[in-house]
């Protein structure tokens, strides 16, 4: 190690931290924050490095960075003076044995990342069955705290790892303000997921956030900019990734088609999603995936184009595909009761409609869910049938419901 500090050699520096530390090489390319491919390249000498890489590294690895005065490149160039080289191999060298140069304690190990991943767990746990409003002041305080421990981490191997975390505790945490209906903090707080994904040089995560922005975007009727996201998205993923991501990917571009009224755009995505379920081999999702996408997810999926496309009998005979494969939680299924019930309006079954609408509305109001009774009302205010006791009804609860809010 000093002979490769000696002469400034990064390649060696790299592979003699991974043999130190007992770590494959994947691991250390999580520790600098790079691709294990191109942690290959620079250890084969293959790929050269800036001045900005090598300090980001060395301030990774620990190495301080008032020690980096060297040239413009890692390697050494032609006609530089090799006499500098060696006074900086020396400093480091003698850096790295003087314990008053010691990483300053940033209380951040390879124990914080799965820490904080874990609270946000119970948190996504807990909200199946939990008022998002109970769980909104827990989880906006994770994220303060996830963002000030990646503030502390900059400096670490673990600050990827960490960055992962803030950034899957800001996606809950927009996902909670959706169901409140609080679309500009929910924004914001997909936004700031996004954003720690792209710190954590993690292309699955990265897709995942902005795939969310896209499916949040195309809830609140700006399908055109969730279309925009999705292609993004997608970029990030890649052509060869898993066939989870895929699936929902295909998803949630055919709502964003369908929300547009492009119904052959709308088919071509859900038979994408299709094939990409049937190439499954039935193993664990990637993360931040938690679930594997199933065939059920999506006939969930083709109910709902089923509904934004007007076709009522498709969109029927999709959900009762989707609901008879496996049970949603409480609230993801009273969302799809309620689109349920603008497909049965569609086909003139007006009873049935509205006794959805009603069990949608219950369950919005037992959870506190703004975005549920913002549904039940928007299905209310696209009626235009005949009225009947059942359309009373609901409106009585409608208004129950606003003054209970």
């Amino acid at each position: 190690m000093t002979e490769a500090l000696a002469t400034c050699d990064l390649a060696r520096v790299l592979e003699h931290v991974r043999l130190a530390r007992a770590w494959s090489q994947g691991e250390l390319a999580r520790a600098v924050g790079y691709s294990q491919s191109w942690v290959s390249r620079v250890v084969n000498r293959q790929q050269s490095l800036t001045v900005d890489q090598v300090r980001e590294i060395a301030g990774r690895l620990g190495i301080p960075i008032h020690l980096l005065r060297f040239a413009d490149s890692a390697e050494p160039e032609r006609g530089a003076d090799p006499t500098r080289r060696r006074e900086f191999g020396k400093a480091v060298a003698a850096a790295t044995l003087t314990p008053g140069a010691a990483p300053q304690r940033t209380g951040v190990d390879e124990g914080t990342a799965p820490t904080l991943r874990a609270i946000t767990g119970g948190q996504r746990r807990l909200d199946g069955a939990s008022p998002s409003r109970d769980l909104a002041g827990g989880a906006v305080a994770h994220v303060e705290l996830t963002g000030r421990t990646l503030a502390r981490a900059r400096p670490t191997p673990f600050a990827s790892d960490v960055a992962a975390a803030a950034s899957e505790a800001a996606g809950f945490a927009g996902w909670l303000h959706a169901d409140m209906d609080d679309a500009g903090s929910a924004r914001g707080y997909y936004r700031t997921a996004v954003r720690n994904a792209r710190l954590a040089r993690n292309p699955l995560l990265g897709a995942y956030m902005v795939g969310s922005l896209a499916a949040f975007e195309t809830e609140t009727e700006d399908a055109a900019a969730g279309l925009a996201l999705v292609g993004e998205a997608a970029r990030l993923l890649g052509s060869d990734t898993h066939p989870t991501a895929a699936a929902w990917l295909a998803c949630t571009r055919a709502m964003a088609y369908a929300t547009l009224g492009d119904a052959p755009a709308a088919d071509a995505e859900i038979a994408a999603a299709e094939r990409a379920v049937a190439r499954s081999d039935n193993t664990e999702p990637p993360w931040p995936w938690v679930f594997p996408f199933t065939e059920a997810k999506v006939a969930g999926y083709r109910a709902l184009t089923g509904v934004r496309l007007h076709r009522p009998h498709e969109a029927r005979a999709a959900f009762a595909e989707a609901f008879g494969r496996a049970r949603p939680t409480a609230k993801n299924g009273a969302a799809l009761m309620v689109e349920l019930a603008g497909a049965h309006a569609d086909a003139g079954d007006v009873d049935e409609a509205f006794s959805l609408a009603a069990q949608s509305l219950r369950i919005g109001v037992r959870f506190r869910s703004d975005r549920l009774i913002s549904r039940v009302r928007r299905f209310r205010r696209a009626y235009r049938g005949p009225g009947a006791r059942c359309v009373t009804e609901l409106d009585e609860q409608l208004a129950s419901a606003a003054l209970t809010a």
